[in-house]
Order: structure tokens, then sequence, then C-alpha cells
């Protein structure tokens, strides 16, 4: 194998390729990616056995073939590399060797052979659709920051994604949630998804997904069975396997009889949070609010640290209400509104908040309060 590609272009595909490989494994050869050269195009393909990813771009091909190399080391030498250089690669088999030139730069890094690297099983989807990059990166985005961390329930470690009923009809919707806050993002529903399963979407997978959904005129198609799941772009393909687990009904969690309204400048609230935390205990991080009319009075009560308020104009006309919330949650949920203002509708003390942007409902949060 010889290729000649830019280096920018080769960055790019080797930054995907090594970002999906393992750190510590102990088959050598998962801490490789496949280059293949063939025609014009050269594929670097890496995988962990959960999720793979393909990316092919076009070079200057002199002899086809195929090797595979260390994708962190071969990384690290693209990174350095000078901008605008034009990098040679060639492989031989016989030495076990891949060498790598650019202007007075060489490297030569050892092979495994190409045989010993996993490939993926094809899987039969029962469901193909495109939606817009967009769509999914406002899905996935507005949803991951609920997912769990708990190995015990990793049930949660990902977002739910299925096909729900809504107010307007059916939809495409994403939930993640931890059992402290929740996540439930809508999207119109895209021709084809219908008979869609709903699957588990690995943390990782979602990590790694939102590279690809970074151009907003890019059509992703989405592939989905039972066992995995496909997310492709002409150049990109992502495979992925789900979450082996039932996830739990999500929708006896979100309040439904909240009644008492507080509207607030969203990044104010963030703000004022994120200030009277400070002095809040690493532990708890509990910040209490306690609303009267048209006012919101956010404190923090440490006794090792100290203690800090700051009061807020709000839209808030209901009984006087006291309520605290993990400060960490607060911001995070805060910081998804991408609209001017929050909507908050409280019940009691000891039940959950729900929160959505202004009057829209295809994205709410639940929160669970804390006893301050």
């Amino acid at each position: 194998m010889k290729i000649t590609i830019e280096r920018a272009v080769l960055l790019k595909a080797v930054a995907q390729a090594q970002s999906v490989v393992e750190r510590r494994n102990t088959i050598p050869i998962l801490a490789n990616v496949l280059i293949e050269a063939e025609g014009g195009d050269v594929s670097f393909r890496a995988t962990d056995l959960d999720i793979e990813v393909v990316d092919r771009v076009h070079a200057m091909v002199e002899r086809a073939g195929a090797t595979t190399v260390n994708a962190v080391m071969l990384h690290e030498i693209v990174r350095k590399l000078p901008d605008g250089a034009t990098v040679a690669l060639a492989a031989d088999e016989a030495a076990g060797r891949l060498t790598i030139e650019a202007g007075r730069s060489s490297f030569s890094l050892a092979t495994l052979p190409k045989e010993d690297f996993p490939v993926m099983a094809n899987s039969e989807y029962t469901a193909n659709f495109a939606a817009a990059a967009p769509v999914l990166r406002r899905l996935f985005d507005k949803s991951k920051f609920a997912i769990s961390t708990e190995e015990t329930r990793y049930y949660l470690n990902g977002v739910y994604m299925h096909v729900s009923e809504a107010e307007g009809g059916r939809v495409l919707r994403c939930v993640a949630t931890d059992g402290h806050r929740l996540a439930r993002i809508d999207a119109d529903l895209p021709p084809g998804a219908e008979e869609m399963p709903g699957v588990i979407v690995p943390r990782k997978t979602v990590g790694e997904l939102r590279k690809l959904l970074e151009d907003d005129d890019a059509q992703i198609a989405v592939s989905v069975s039972e066992t995995k799941v496909r997310f492709a772009t002409p150049e990109i393909i992502l495979t992925s396997k789900v979450i082996d687990g039932t996830f739990p009904d999500y929708t006896r969690v979100i309040p439904t009889g909240n009644t008492k309204k507080m509207e607030v400048d969203a990044t104010e609230f963030a703000r004022a949070v994120d200030r009277v935390a400070t002095v809040s205990s690493e532990r708890s991080r509990a910040v209490k609010l306690q609303l009267d009319e048209d006012r919101l009075v956010l404190s923090v009560n440490a006794p090792d640290a100290g203690a800090a308020e700051e009061e807020l104009a709000v839209a808030y006309g209901d009984e006087r209400l006291e309520i605290g919330f993990n400060a960490k949650y607060l911001l995070e949920i805060a910081s998804q509104v991408d609209r001017e203002n929050a909507v908050f509708m409280f019940n009691s003390a000891g039940e959950p908040a729900l929160m959505r942007e202004g009057n829209d409902t295809s994205a709410i949060y639940v929160v669970m309060p804390m006893r301050v």
C-alpha cells in the first residue's frame, strides 16, 4: 500500500478513529486503525467491539492495499505535522512497518496483519430513515446531560431513542434520566422511522455521533435494529451495539399536576444559581428557592463555608413556596434553554419540578427536589 494525502484530511479521519479506540485494552489489534486503500479512496476503520467507525476520504493511491497501525500514535504524529503538509504513507507487509513521510520528517511504525482486525458483523436493520443533522444534534445534545453514570443501572447509561405519541401526533423522541433528573426531547417523525424499535444508544456512541452532526446541511442516514444502530454520512459510518436492557417507564415520573408557574430569564437564572452555589458544600450543593409574588430568592447556607443570597425578578403569581435543588442539576437544565425564558412548574416542596422553554413542550426537563 502506498498513498499520498493532505494532512488536514488525514488528521480529521485519524482523529475520529483514535477516539473510538479504547486506551486500555488487552487485545493489541484493538489499539490499531485499519487503513484500506483502493481506487481513489482510503478508508480508516476503528472499533472497540461495541462501536465501529469507518471514515472514507479521497487520496492519491499509488498502490492499493491495507494495513493496521496504532491509532493514537498515528494521530499524534499527524497532529504535530505542519499545516498544509502532504503526507505519504507506505506499508511494507514483509517488514511489518508503515512509513510516514512529510517534508523532512520520516516515521516508521510497527503494523499488525489486516487479517487480525475484527470487523463488526452486518445487521438486518428493521428501520431506515434520514434526518437532518441539526435535528439529531438537538435530540442528543439536549438529553445527554441526564445520562446516568451508575454502572449497576446499566440500562440508564444511554439515550433512549424511540417513537412515541405526543399532542400533535407521533414523534421521534430521545429520553435520558439518572433518577435525579430527566430530559425528554421530541422531533417530527421522519418518513421510514414509523416501525423503528426503541433502542438505548450508549453514552460513548452519543459522544462519537456528535462529530457527524457538525455540518448543518448534512443529512444523516439512520438504520436501527433490535441490537444495533447505524448513523451514516457519505464519508463516515458509525455503527454501534445498543444497550441490552429495558428503559423504565419514564412517563410515570413526569409530573402532570404542577400548577405553580414561574417564568424567569434563563441566562440570569443560571448565573445567579452559579454565584450562590459557590459557597455550597461540595457534597450536597443544595440551593434553596423561595418564591413570592414576582420575586425569587436563591439562597445557600453551608455552616462550614458561609452563606449566600440573591434576588431575581420573575413572573410568579401563586402562593409562597420554598423548595431545594442540587445546584449542578439546576445549572445543567437551565443551560439547555435556547430561548430567553425558562418556565418552571412546581407543585410542592417534596415533588419534582418540570421545566420547559416558553410554551414549547417538545423539550421538557424534570428535576427532583432536595431537603434544605
